[in-house]
């Protein structure tokens, strides 16, 4: 049997993380639509492609190698972005995970440094290593994309290198062209210092006033 992977519910005080649904296809398309700015090196819809983009992820969903959440307010109950888990892999036992990849990360402008990235990587980083038991997780981004990499190196994530030539490049005008990736891990052995890390984040994240945007505003 090869492991495959599933999205089960993760809930922190300041996001859900829900299996992707095209439920969640009209607040994602109201988060992208918001500043993008931010976006550079990142593959994330348009508002008027993320009916497409949900069923392109669920069909990756079905081969048992992607698991993909919606990123979900706590505050407002909105959706406000996505994480996966990706790439299982399984060396010791075909049943059993020892590595898998967290990515295809993306959030709205106003969701961006509130704290809900920061919970929602220590919700997939806790379930993996302390539920599937992995030697390692992955993240990965372009390079190029220095902001990504302070976000992930504040995780206390390692890195390892620039993989050249290594994926897709998501960038306008890089149609059909590769990037490079910069590649970090944890480890289990790291991930205890790790969690600390992320865990007073969040606590700082949640001690501090909820910021005033129209966009964050409840669900009627």
């Amino acid at each position: 049997m090869t492991f495959t992977l599933k999205a089960p519910v993760l809930e922190g005080a300041l996001v859900r993380l829900e299996p992707l649904d095209q439920r969640h296809a009209a607040d994602l398309a109201r988060a992208a639509a918001e500043d993008r700015a931010t976006y550079a090196f990142t593959w994330v819809p348009g508002p008027d492609e993320v009916g497409a983009y949900i069923d392109f992820q669920l069909a990756r969903a079905a081969t048992g190698r992607l698991a993909p959440y919606a990123q979900v307010s706590r505050a407002t109950g909105r959706a406000v972005g996505t994480t996966a888990y990706w790439e299982p892999r399984s060396w010791l036992t075909d049943d059993a995970l020892d590595a898998v990849e967290v990515g295809f990360t993306w959030l709205a402008r106003s969701a961006q440094g509130t704290g809900v990235n920061a919970e929602a990587k220590l919700l997939l980083l806790r379930h993996a290593f302390e539920v599937w038991e992995v030697s390692r997780v992955d993240l990965k981004t372009d390079a190029r994309n220095q902001r990504s990499r302070a976000a992930i190196e504040k995780s206390g994530a390692r890195f390892e290198g620039v993989l050249r030539n290594w994926s897709r490049s998501s960038v306008p005008g890089e149609e059909g062209r590769l990037r490079d990736s910069a590649i970090y891990s944890i480890t289990s052995a790291e991930w205890p210092e790790c969690a600390k890390r992320l865990e007073h984040r969040v606590r700082s994240a949640v001690a501090r006033p909820a910021p005033a945007s129209a966009a964050l505003t409840p669900r009627p």
